[in-house]
């Protein structure tokens, strides 16, 4: 893609974190906006301080309900046309032991994460596809879905599917000749509220994770990176970037790819990945 004036763009995830960035910076480059998202609060005051920048739709959506979306898209068509930028950014998180992830919490980290990203795929890429216009779909994975660190089977679990799906789907509309590009965002820990993703989570999936031990001597580790978050804004700068560049893959913050070759290489030595800091510490 050439520019984003007048496009239309759909963002999953779109009331808080990478998605209200993502939003922002589309609205700001003359795009018209269709802000999906779970929570109804917080989509309708981000929608109250954005419109006023452009023009954008408010959809209450639950990504995990292929129906939801197919209405997403409906929703999409109905007010702007089609929509050539599809960015499936929702997502959220469970932390714990592999061993202590309970039935519910699988459902709900693949529902959104996974079968999310895949639902969003499934409604709007083969309009995109009929139409014959460019597009881009971009994907919000994470490193965790190339680094497996302990206390996060789930979302690592989760992130490793969005990945095969990115680069599937990639090498689909490649092989088919289809002018749709496909970017995969891996960040690595950005200032969101993932943390607390919780909040939104379904009251017939609540059985939780306990707190652990384990988990807490995790924590204490990952309070030590404290200084390699990221914002928001910056993950959504760079993803636009990476659309008009043709750009597949893009790890915001550069040193977690070292930690992703020392991964391969161990891994091909016939290793066990250990614990590693981006900068390849232990």
């Amino acid at each position: 893609m050439q520019s984003f004036v007048g496009t239309t763009a759909v963002v999953s995830g779109a009331a808080s974190g990478i998605g209200r960035a993502l939003t922002e910076r589309l609205l700001a480059e003359g795009a018209r906006v269709v802000m999906a998202d779970i929570e109804q609060l917080a989509l309708d005051a981000a929608t109250a301080e954005l419109g006023s920048r452009g023009e954008v739709l408010p959809v209450v959506t639950d990504v995990r309900d292929p129906s939801a979306v197919d209405a997403l898209a409906a929703r999409t068509a109905e007010a702007f046309g089609l929509a050539h930028l599809v960015f499936a950014n929702a997502g959220v998180a469970v932390s714990g032991a592999t061993w202590d992830v309970t039935p519910d919490d699988w459902s709900w980290v693949l529902g959104v994460n996974v079968l999310g990203v895949a639902n969003m795929v499934h409604s709007f890429v083969p309009p995109l596809i009929a139409a014959g216009e460019p597009g881009h779909v971009c994907i919000t994975a994470s490193v965790a879905g190339y680094l497996n660190q302990p206390g996060f089977g789930a979302y690592n679990a989760s992130k490793h599917a969005v990945v095969a799906i990115a680069e599937s789907l990639a090498a689909d509309l490649r092989e088919a000749g289809h002018p749709v590009g496909v970017t995969l965002l891996a960040p690595w820990f950005v200032r969101t509220q993932l943390g607390q993703s919780g909040r939104n989570r379904p009251d017939d999936l609540a059985d939780a994770t306990p707190p652990s031990a384990f988990m807490q001597q995790v924590a204490g580790r990952l309070g030590s990176w404290s200084d390699t978050t990221q914002g928001p804004e910056e993950i959504a700068d760079l993803a636009l970037a990476a659309i008009l560049h043709g750009r597949f893959a893009v790890f915001p913050y550069a040193p977690s790819m070292d930690a992703v070759r020392r991964r391969i290489d161990t891994i091909l030595d016939g290793g066990v990945m250990e614990f590693y800091l981006p900068g390849g510490e232990r």
